[in-house]
């Protein structure tokens, strides 16, 4: 139960309250607190689920993770309670995803390209993703219902256009249309051309010459911010949205392809 004791002290001290604080809003002896804290003693239940609704966190995280790297800004809130959520900043730049912003996504046509832009990108690690290079794109519009406006699709770079898997959600960059996200089918051998479909049938599908899409990527997981309205997501990066607005993360891959 060492997790379990050390978290109970990081907490406690992300909160800047002393034992003797921290007993008094639990009514319990400070003594008690620091046995706990100092692995003397193991907490019943009854307790354990005071300290889950004390802290908004889940029991079974306080108990089985370790808490002690983590920052307020490590966790979002999720209904009433807050879930550690598994993004850290990589301090030695390492395996890093570039996030496009929101109000930067039509510059991303001009600058996609240059290292300078995209070294000047806000970044973040979702360390549950495959090998390959990721990057984050922000979704307007309905056309990939219930994908909402607003959200983030997490997608691996494809360096050839010719291995899109036909039936495949990607995100694509064209010269015509800058990002869009759709499910693309393979058209390069009749027709030297994508076929990119809505998953909303109110929108026909077109085609794109393969000589006009500048960049394609294929989707990983997305992430969802179902309880807001786009009018409401008006900060620059999705590391902002993440601690200031609390959003759901799902993975996809099952239920898009």
């Amino acid at each position: 139960m060492n997790n379990l004791s050390n978290n109970i002290k990081h907490l406690r001290t992300l909160k800047s309250l002393t034992q003797e604080q921290f007993a008094k809003d639990l009514k319990v002896s400070r003594s008690r607190i620091s046995s706990y804290e100092e692995n003397r003693a193991i907490p019943p239940i009854d307790f354990l689920i005071e300290l889950s609704e004390y802290f908004n966190i889940s029991m079974d995280i306080l108990i089985k993770n370790d808490l002690t790297s983590a920052t307020e800004t490590s966790f979002i809130k999720l209904n009433n309670q807050r879930i550690l959520f598994p993004i850290t900043i990589d301090q030695k730049d390492e395996d890093l995803i570039e996030i496009i912003p929101m109000e930067a996504s039509a510059g991303y046509l001009r600058g996609y390209s240059d290292p300078e832009y995209i070294e000047h990108l806000s970044k973040i690690k979702l360390p549950f993703l495959p090998t390959g290079t990721h990057r984050a794109f922000p979704i307007k519009g309905d056309s990939m219902l219930p994908v909402k406006s607003g959200s983030y699709i997490v997608a691996r770079f494809i360096d050839d256009v010719r291995n899109v898997k036909n039936g495949k959600t990607y995100i694509v960059l064209t010269l015509n249309d800058g990002i869009v996200y759709k499910r693309v089918y393979n058209k390069i051998e009749e027709h030297q051309m994508l076929l990119l479909a809505s998953d909303n049938k109110k929108y026909d599908p077109y085609y794109v010459p393969i000589d006009e899409v500048l960049e394609l990527w294929e989707f990983t997981c997305s992430i969802n911010t179902q309880e807001y309205d786009e009018h409401e997501l008006k900060i620059s990066s999705i590391a902002n949205m993440l601690t200031e607005l609390g959003v759901e993360l799902k993975e996809l891959q099952k239920s898009f392809n």
